[in-house]
């Protein structure tokens, strides 16, 4: 029988623990999650968690996998891998459009963020009556055009210039006022929610899919 303590078969090599324990308490507490429940959103014991913090116990890829998506980064910056420099600018001719439901997005920051950046552009009739709640803050900013943005049970109409920030449990809806649409800049939290990604598009996926 094998000890509760045996790392499982995909763990990763003992010699990558030094990086990764520190690096997991770390981002746990930039995330402001208590021991018990970044624990119990990534589906684990706080135990196992603290053996993970202490490099008692080697991680397997999906309690990796699990963790990024509770601290809302990835396994690379989980590994302790830094984000290159030049990856802080991104140029607009780097700017590659992504199509998904309707909306037209382009990613103006690098990956492995604690927030996502966006330029979105917003055509007519298109996601007006998804209703999106998650954890989180929102900012944008209308550059162009006309928004139509709901807050719970209050509803803004915004122009070009204006702005709006808010929690992200509040339900809220976007969509574009006049026939010719709505361009916007657009940052949001990541924080610790599996589902930060739902806000801007049908379903969870990255952005090579759904925004």
């Amino acid at each position: 029988m094998s000890s509760p303590d045996a790392s499982p078969p995909d763990a990763l090599p003992a010699d990558a623990l030094p990086a990764v324990a520190p690096q997991l308490r770390s981002l746990r507490r930039r995330a402001g999650l208590t021991l018990e429940a970044a624990a119990r959103s990534a589906s684990m014991s706080p135990a196992h968690l603290s053996r993970l913090e202490t490099g008692r116990r080697q991680p397997s890829l999906p309690m990796l996998l699990a963790l990024a998506r509770v601290y809302g980064t990835t396994v690379s910056e989980l590994l302790g891998e830094r984000v290159a420099d030049q990856d802080a600018v991104v140029r607009a001719a780097d700017m590659e459009p992504t199509r998904a439901g309707g909306w037209t997005y382009w990613q103006s920051g690098a990956p492995g963020r604690g927030m996502q950046a966006l330029r979105v552009r917003v055509p007519h009739g298109s996601q007006g009556d998804i209703v999106r709640v998650h954890p989180g803050e929102e900012w944008l900013h209308v550059l162009r055009g006309r928004l139509r943005l709901r807050l719970g049970d209050t509803a803004h109409l915004l122009g070009p210039g204006d702005s709006a920030h808010f929690d992200s449990l509040t339900p809220h809806r976007l969509a574009a006022e006049d026939s010719d649409g709505v361009d916007l800049l657009f940052v949001h939290t990541l924080l610790q929610s599996p589902t930060a990604t739902l806000c801007l598009g049908p379903a969870p996926g990255d952005l090579g899919e759904t925004p």
